[in-house]
C-alpha cells in the first residue's frame, strides 16, 4: 500500500496538534487547572512524584522524530508505516480528547478515552512487531522505540486513570485497605510487563515501568507497603531487562549457529 502525501501531512499535523494541546493544558491552563493540579486532588497511591511526568517530553520528542521520518518521500512505500497510519490518527485524537475530558473533570469519560488510546497504541505496537524484520537502525529509533515508550507509559497511565475514577466515584474497594489494592494492582502491572518482555523482549517498553514505580516510591516513601512494593516491582523489571540485554549480547558475540 502506497501512502499518499496527504496522509503523511495529516500524520504530521496530528503530532503537532497533540503536542500543542498538551502544552496548552498546562500553559494556559485549560479550564484554569493544570493536569497535575487535577491529579493531585485524588487520594490514590498509584500516582508517581511530579518529576515522573517529564517522560512526556521524551514521548513527544520521539513522536516528533516519527513525524519527520514518516514524512520523507522514501517512506511513502513503507508498508510498516502504512499499517499504522489509521490507528495513529485515532491515538492522537484520543490523546487530545483525554486532555479536555480530564481538564473539564469528566473522569469516567476520560477513562473511556484512555482505553481508546491504549487500544490504538496496542494496535500500532502489534502491527509494527509483525513487520519488524529488516528494519533499519534509523527506523528502529524513530518509529519502534518511540511507540514502545509511548505504550509503556500509557499502560501505567491507564491503571492510574482507573484508580482516579474509582476514587472520584467514592468506591469503597469492598472494604479492602488501599495498600492491599495497590499491591494487587502492582502484581497485575508486573504480569502485563512480564508478558511483553517474554514475548517481545522490548527493553524500551520495560524501562518505563521502573521509572514509574520508583516515582511512586518517591511520592510515598513513608507508606511502607506501597514503598516496598514499588521498589520490588522496579527491581524485578530491571533484573529481567538485564537478563534480556545479557542474552542478546551473548547471541551477538556468539553469532549464528554453524551450518549442518
Amino acid at each position: 500500500m502506497r501512502r499518499s502525501v496527504a496522509m503523511q501531512a495529516l500524520v504530521l499535523l496530528a503530532i503537532i496538534a497533540t503536542i500543542a494541546v498538551n502544552a496548552a493544558a498546562n500553559a494556559v491552563p485549560i479550564n484554569g487547572l493544570t493536569t497535575g493540579d487535577i491529579a493531585n486532588a485524588f487520594d490514590v497511591y498509584f500516582l508517581p512524584a511530579p518529576y515522573v511526568f517529564s517522560i512526556w517530553g521524551l514521548i513527544y520528542l520521539g513522536l516528533a522524530a516519527y513525524g519527520i521520518y514518516q514524512g520523507l518521500p522514501a517512506q511513502r512505500d513503507n508498508p510498516r508505516l502504512a499499517a499504522i497510519d489509521i490507528p495513529f490518527l485515532i491515538a492522537s485524537a484520543a490523546n487530545m480528547g483525554w486532555i479536555f475530558a480530564w481538564h473539564y473533570e469528566q473522569f469516567p469519560l476520560s477513562l473511556l478515552i484512555m482505553l481508546v488510546l491504549l487500544g490504538a497504541l496496542i494496535a500500532i505496537y502489534v502491527r509494527l512487531h509483525a513487520r519488524r524484520d529488516h528494519v533499519s537502525t534509523l527506523e528502529r529509533w524513530t518509529v519502534h522505540i518511540p511507540f514502545s515508550i509511548y505504550l509503556g507509559w500509557i499502560t501505567v497511565a491507564t491503571v492510574a486513570n482507573v484508580t482516579a475514577v474509582l476514587d472520584n466515584l467514592q468506591w469503597n474497594a469492598w472494604g479492602i485497605a488501599e495498600e492491599i489494592w495497590f499491591i494487587l494492582v502492582s502484581i497485575v502491572v508486573l504480569a502485563i510487563v512480564a508478558a511483553v518482555l517474554i514475548t517481545r523482549r522490548d527493553i524500551a517498553y520495560g524501562l518505563v515501568i521502573p521509572w514509574a514505580f520508583v516515582g511512586i516510591y518517591a511520592g510515598y516513601p513513608d507508606a511502607t507497603p506501597v514503598a516496598v512494593t514499588s521498589l520490588v516491582v522496579a527491581a524485578a523489571v530491571l533484573v529481567a531487562l538485564a537478563v534480556i540485554g545479557f542474552r542478546g549480547s551473548t547471541r551477538t558475540v556468539a553469532g549464528p549457529p554453524p551450518a549442518t
